[in-house]
């Protein structure tokens, strides 16, 4: 069986943590979004198909074709890409499964397939929604706040499908794990004495090469991601994922580290999704919760969206960087390589690429500083920022100009 995983145009509604990766690259629990995928299909058979600026990046982090359906004599599992899954897929019939009229995932059989071979993705969901649908109750990542919803529920799941529990890493004689023994410490991960690992509200799984640090807590359900570290006096509250190779310090809670990013000190980050290389300075902190406990909003595309949820924090895109003290709004949204300082009551959205600094917006030094720094924190961590990362990130650089100059311009205008 031949499995293709898509993402449309629906991956702007999951910026800006979208913007320089397709949608299927996300994390809910332990895992991304394709890795479930592909591991509900039981095929390594893959095809993804992505918007075209991402094109040749996913070609290069990925052994499977990209954009290419020309190769194509199977049945057929077609899934979108913002589809949480959580049981096998059904390919017992030849039909479409859809969630809110949207097309889930779609199974097509071999005799078929000679209708779609070589077709755009558009056309082969036309075909697709040709065929008998059913629908389903599924969970569908449409916004950045679900995928933070439903992590410690996915943590929790993620664990007993695994099965593993026990202690093969360093577990120090003066470190303890307190309830049920739903806990597992993978080879070369270190647990340093006065350590608590808190279990009674869910499992906590740390993976290699981690290290918790002394007097810290950890409580489940939790995911701690390989050579991340957990720094000196940290409270890693319920329902973290925590990416690889991630440095968190501080109060943390159901939140998503994407991976490679750093909140090394004192403050507090909760129900919030950060991307990837993201340094939060010192004190910084979001807020998660609406002093008049109604709905959050989250500026999506420029736009208010009501989330329908009383705990929202904040969502950050790769490389923004915060000063020491920054305080975040409920519901913020920070693009890709922002550069936010402190004062005053923040904004709830920075356009992609914005210095905010004296309470205003402004272009900074321009993106060739920028992509300079990207590359200075990437080689900090032992990697390289590729000519097709690059390549993407000027492209959105572009595409994001037309907000970025009309938040920069009424700026311009504010009295000092």
């Amino acid at each position: 069986m031949k499995l293709i995983v898509f993402e449309n145009d629906s991956w702007t509604d999951l910026t800006p943590l979208s913007y320089i990766r397709p949608v299927f690259e996300l994390r809910c629990g332990m895992y991304s979004l394709l890795e479930r995928i592909i591991d509900s299909a039981g095929t390594k058979d893959v095809v993804l198909f992505v918007r075209d600026y991402l094109a040749e990046l996913v070609k290069k982090n990925y052994q499977y074709p990209v954009n290419d359906f020309s190769q194509i004599n199977d049945d057929v599992l077609i899934v979108d890409g913002r589809f949480l899954v959580e049981t096998n897929f059904t390919t017992d019939r030849e039909a479409v499964y859809l969630c809110d009229n949207e097309v889930a995932y779609a199974f097509i059989k071999k005799e078929n397939v000679e209708k779609i071979k070589g077709k755009t993705l558009a056309e082969i969901i036309i075909f697709v929604r040709s065929l008998p649908s059913i629908q389903i109750n599924a969970k569908m990542m449409r916004f950045p706040w679900n995928l933070v919803h439903y992590n410690a529920e996915m943590i929790k799941k993620d664990f007993e499908k695994i099965g593993k529990k026990g202690i093969e890493g360093k577990f120090s004689s003066q470190a303890i794990v307190y309830g049920p023994d739903d806990i597992f410490i993978a080879q070369e991960a270190e647990i340093h004495p006065c350590v608590v690992l808190d279990t009674n509200s869910g499992p906590i799984y740390i993976d290699e090469g981690a290290k918790i640090y002394p007097f810290s807590r950890i409580e489940g359900p939790c995911y701690i991601g390989k050579e991340t570290h957990i720094m000196p006096g940290a409270s890693i509250r319920e329902g973290n994922t925590i990416g690889p190779v991630c440095r968190i310090g501080g109060e943390v809670e159901e939140s998503i580290f994407q991976s490679y990013s750093n909140k090394y000190h004192d403050g507090f980050i909760g129900h919030a999704y950060v991307g990837e290389f993201v340094n939060l300075g010192a004190l910084t902190t979001n807020s998660d919760l609406k002093n008049d406990y109604s709905t959050v909003s989250v500026y999506v595309n420029g736009k208010p969206v009501d989330t329908g949820d009383l705990k929202v924090g904040s969502f950050i895109g790769d490389h923004t960087k915060t000063s020491i003290g920054t305080l975040f709004n409920t519901g913020t949204s920070a693009g890709v390589m922002c550069n936010i300082t402190a004062g005053g009551i923040l904004p709830k959205f920075f356009p992609s690429f914005t210095w905010y600094v004296n309470n205003k917006f402004m272009k900074g030094f321009g993106l060739e500083m920028m992509l300079n720094t990207a590359k200075a924190a990437m080689e900090r961590r032992k990697r390289v920022l590729s000519k097709e990362e690059e390549d993407v990130i000027r492209k959105v650089y572009e595409m994001t100009s037309d907000l970025r100059k009309a938040y920069i311009s009424k700026s311009s205008k504010m009295k000092s």
